[in-house]
């Protein structure tokens, strides 16, 4: 017989939410190796981490990691901002942040260790976006990582031809703050354009706007509303009087990518 006692089996329950006989079958199947019954109770389907897969994911942690002229930024999603900022959750949001960094955006699918750390902390945790970017020869390359109870919530990525270390910086920050939908006005779909043109007309008719000032009215208020979703639309965080197009000039926006817990 495998060598464990029942204070082994217990410890084994709790950390996999097993059930008492299947933890100690697990043990015995595996010759009292903790680590190896933990796997295999995943592998049938018998730990507790199985009945969490359908709940909501909502909270997580970024992570943003630089080797060079590359970034990555990778998202680890759970229920719980409890368990977000726990440090092993933290820890496994880097280690994957890294791999991404230097070795591409496949090297996230780290399935074992996220089921791992599933089991351990007894929520549903799975991988959110993973963006990597490569900043070319004349470019540059900025992040930026907003930082709440020692984990990441919101991450940024940008890329510039022609633009400085300082101003690539500085839309990163904007943008963190800003939360853009688009980059630009093009990438916005037609159907919510016109969604958001026919909502805003109405407005203004009900609000006793003269029929023939309609058209003008709503342009300026669909401008407005562009200014919200798109980041170049948007009034700079620093001068507010500039748009983001304009600060950035002759400089151009090559490679944008944001992630936000709950976003």
């Amino acid at each position: 017989m495998a060598d464990f006692s029942a204070k082994d089996v217990q410890r084994l329950r709790q950390s996999t939410g097993a059930g008492m006989m299947d933890a100690k079958s697990a043990l015995v199947e595996n010759g009292g190796d903790f680590e190896a019954a933990a796997k295999w109770l995943r592998e049938k389907g018998l730990t507790s981490s199985a009945k969490r897969d359908d709940r909501e994911s909502s909270q997580g942690a970024v992570s943003i990691a630089r080797v060079a002229n590359v970034a990555a930024m990778v998202e680890l999603k759970c229920e719980t901002d409890f368990v977000a900022k726990s440090p092993d959750y933290v820890a496994l949001t880097n280690q994957l942040a890294e791999a991404v960094a230097n070795d591409g955006e496949a090297a996230a699918a780290r399935q074992d260790d996220i089921d791992g750390l599933k089991v351990t902390l007894k929520e549903n945790i799975q991988l959110g976006r993973v963006e990597r970017v490569e900043a070319g020869e004349g470019e540059v390359l900025d992040t930026y990582l907003h930082i709440q109870n020692g984990r990441g919530v919101n991450g940024v990525l940008v890329v510039l031809a022609g633009g400085t270390q300082e101003l690539a910086h500085d839309i990163a920050v904007h943008a963190a703050f800003g939360k853009p939908k688009y980059v630009t006005r093009d990438e916005v779909p037609e159907n919510l354009v016109a969604e958001e043109r026919s909502t805003l007309e109405a407005q203004a008719r009900n609000s006793g706007k003269p029929e023939a000032a309609l058209p003008k009215i709503v342009e300026g208020m669909l401008t407005g509303w562009f200014k919200e979703q798109v980041l170049l639309d948007q009034p700079y965080a620093k001068d507010d009087k500039k748009s983001v197009a304009q600060v950035l000039g002759d400089a151009k926006l090559v490679r944008f990518a944001q992630v936000v817990v709950g976003g």
